[in-house]
């Protein structure tokens, strides 16, 4: 199958390429970022707005995987008209030149963290409200509904990943994104961690191998549909430090400062409907999958 990833250059982005590879597809990566040095994927760098290299790029592909994102959570509602700009309408244009070329597959990884807002059940699934309270939660969710009308309209098959919180080896370290990342680098650099309110804030975390197992058996269906992935587990940022501190055999030093408005106080996912109808559910758990990040960044760390 040809494969084009938007995004591939990144966190996710890069382990689903290498899955791709894996499994023998032929994968052309569109980032804006040139990270990629592998001779089997064809690598094209430009910002997700340049209409006429997008399009071309579509050419003769079977799919696209798209995980571009302009913004993140916690800094969406400072410039939510950018926000729409770079994600909403440049998705629309994406899809429009999917259309003209005849590519009428997509696999988008909307957010499982931000577009169901307030929970009114624990763990959610898929169908609970979805009301979000940040702009890239909305923007998200505004891309499903129009993926959902390229498929009524148009025959696209559609297939949303809502991931909780992906973590694992390759996360940007000091990003604005990933507390397990964050706490991780800060641990083995012997830093100072920051954490906003008291630490019982809980989260779903999915590391990033059973993320990419996901997209490999979406790639394998011809139904549209949206699918939370996650761990179905919560977790406070209190417990993961502990966990942390206990694999980096590390006592972390620890600012905590007022809690953020948009921090919702519990986060977890429903992923029942993932195993029911991809046949997928996450393997690792939190504790392994830490310690084989702490590993792998220690590793890193050893060789600069």
């Amino acid at each position: 199958m040809k494969v084009l990833v938007l995004g591939g250059a990144g966190f996710i982005g890069a382990h689903i390429v290498e899955g791709l590879l894996a499994e023998g597809h032929f994968v052309r990566v569109l980032d804006r970022s040139h990270s990629s040095s592998n001779p089997k994927v064809e690598f094209i760098q430009i910002d997700f707005n340049d209409v006429m290299t997008l399009s071309e790029a579509l050419i003769g592909m079977d799919v696209v995987i798209h995980l571009v994102s302009t913004s993140v959570p916690s800094t969406s509602n400072k410039d939510p008209v950018s926000d729409v700009n770079g994600n909403l309408i440049n998705t629309i244009r994406l899809l429009e030149m999917m259309k003209d070329n005849g590519v009428k597959k997509i696999i988008y990884f909307s957010s499982g963290g931000t577009v169901y807002g307030h929970p009114q059940t624990t763990p959610m699934d898929e169908l609970h409200p979805t009301n979000p309270v940040c702009s890239y939660g909305i923007v998200k969710l505004a891309i499903e509904k129009y993926l959902n009308m390229y498929t009524e309209l148009y025959g696209f098959t559609s297939i949303i990943l809502r991931p909780s919180n992906p973590y694992g080896p390759g996360q940007r370290r000091m990003g604005v994104q990933g507390f397990i990342g964050t706490c991780i680098n800060m641990a083995l650099k012997e830093s100072t961690l920051t954490i906003w309110g008291d630490g019982s804030v809980v989260r779903d975390y999915v590391h990033v191998n059973d993320v990419v197992k996901a997209t490999q058996k979406a790639l394998k269906s011809d139904q549209s549909n949206i699918f939370n992935i996650s761990s179905g587990k919560g977790y406070s940022l209190n417990e993961i430090v502990e966990i942390v501190e206990r694999n980096t055999h590390k006592k972390m030093d620890i600012i905590y400062k007022d809690k953020r408005d948009f921090d919702i106080p519990e986060m977890i996912l429903n992923n029942k409907k993932a195993e029911q109808i991809l046949d997928w559910k996450p393997s690792i758990d939190i504790d392994r999958g830490i310690a084989k990040t702490v590993h792998v960044l220690s590793i890193q760390a050893n060789s600069l």
